[in-house]
C-alpha cells in the first residue's frame, strides 16, 4: 500500500528539528529510515533544494526554502508528484503561519510542534487520494518535476550512521553546481540586520572622517601620531568590511566576522586617549552587533517555485 508514514520541518543550516509528525512505527526499516533523516539533516545545507532518497521499500524526499527544510518519509510506490505536492503545501502553511526570524533564532528541538497537528491533517488528506482528486490540480507539479526533477541523494553520499563521509557537491539539472560559493543566496534581511548595516556605515563613516583629520592635524605638525592615522582607517575598513560580509556570503564568513570584531575592538583599544568612553562603547557594541547578525543570517536553499 502506498502511504506517506512520517514528515517533519527542520532549519537547513544546522539540522535542528522544528516539528515533525508522530511516528508509532518501531520496525527494523523504520528505525533505519529515521537514521538516514538524521544523517540528511546535517547535510541539507550542501544539498539542492528538492532532492530524493531511495532506502529500498521506502524513499525520503525533501524540499528547502528560506532556510528550512520540509521531510517526508513515504513508501516506494508513492506517486512523485502526490509527495512533492505535499511537502508544497506544508511549506506554504509553515511560512505562513510563523515568522521566518523565529525560526532563525530557535535553539530548542521541536519548539512549532504544534505544526504537527496540521501535518497529521495534511497527511491523513495525501493517504486518501480520493479526497485529493477535487481538491488539486496535478499538472503544473507534473510539469515542474519533468522539468527540473529532484536530485536523486546515494546512501553513499551520506556515509554511516555511525560516521559521516565528506558529501561530494552533487551536480543539479536546472540550478548547476550547488556549492558554498560566493554567489549563493542568504536568508532574508530582518530589520535588526537593517539597523546593523546600518550603524556599521555609520561607524565606518566616522572613523573615516577622524582618520582624515588626522592625516590634517599631521600636515600641520601638531604632533599627531601617524598610527593613529592607521588606526582609524583600519577601522574604517572593518566596518565596511562587516556590511560586506552581512550581505554576500563568502568562505569562512563566520570566522572573518568574528577576526573583524577583533581588529575593531583593538582599533579602538589604540584609540583609547582619542575617544571618551562613550564613544568606545558605541563603536565596539556596534562591531559585535554586526557579527550577531553575520552569525544569524545564514546561506539558504533556492526557493521552490513549483506550483505557486
Amino acid at each position: 500500500m502506498s502511504m506517506i508514514l512520517s514528515a517533519s520541518v527542520v532549519r537547513v543550516r544546522d539540522g535542528l528539528p522544528l516539528s515533525a509528525s508522530t511516528d508509532y512505527d518501531q520496525s527494523t526499516g523504520m528505525q533505519e529510515c529515521r537514521k538516514y533523516f538524521k544523517m540528511l539533516s546535517k547535510k541539507l545545507s550542501q544539498l539542492p533544494d528538492r532532492c530524493t532518497l531511495k532506502t529500498g521499500q521506502h524513499n525520503i524526499n525533501f524540499i528547502s526554502s528560506l532556510g528550512v527544510s520540509y521531510m517526508m518519509l513515504c513508501t516506494e510506490n508513492y506517486p512523485s508528484v502526490l509527495a512533492f505536492c505535499f511537502l508544497d503545501e506544508l511549506q506554504k502553511e509553515f511560512i505562513t503561519t510563523y515568522n521566518m526570524m523565529k525560526t532563525n533564532t530557535a535553539v530548542r528541538p521541536y519548539c512549532f510542534i504544534e505544526f504537527d497537528n496540521f501535518i497529521q491533517r495534511t497527511k491523513q488528506r495525501y493517504n486518501n487520494t480520493r479526497s485529493l482528486s477535487t481538491k488539486m490540480n496535478l499538472v503544473d507539479m507534473q510539469t515542474e518535476i519533468k522539468l527540473r526533477p529532484p536530485y536523486q541523494v546515494s546512501v553513499s553520499e551520506l556515509g554511516s550512521a555511525n560516521g559521516f563521509t565528506g558529501l561530494p557537491v552533487p551536480e543539479y539539472r536546472g540550478t548547476g553546481k550547488i556549492s558554498a560559493a560566493p554567489h549563493q543566496r542568504l536568508e532574508p534581511v530582518t530589520l535588526t540586520g537593517i539597523v546593523s548595516f546600518v550603524l556599521s556605515l555609520l561607524c565606518g563613516a566616522l572613523n573615516l572622517i577622524r582618520g582624515f583629520h588626522a592625516i590634517e592635524s599631521l600636515l600641520q605638525s601638531e604632533g599627531e601620531d601617524f598610527s593613529y592615522v592607521i588606526a582609524f582607517f583600519l577601522g574604517t575598513a572593518a566596518c565596511l568590511y562587516q556590511c560586506y560580509l552581512f550581505v554576500y556570503y563568502t568562505g569562512w564568513r563566520n570566522a572573518k566576522s568574528f577576526l573583524t570584531f577583533g581588529l575593531i575592538c583593538l582599533c579602538n583599544m589604540y584609540l583609547y586617549e582619542l575617544r571618551n568612553l562613550w564613544q568606545l562603547f558605541f563603536h565596539v557594541t556596534v562591531g559585535a552587533f554586526a557579527t550577531l547578525q553575520i552569525r544569524l543570517r545564514q546561506p539558504q536553499g533556492k526557493s521552490p517555485d513549483y506550483n505557486v
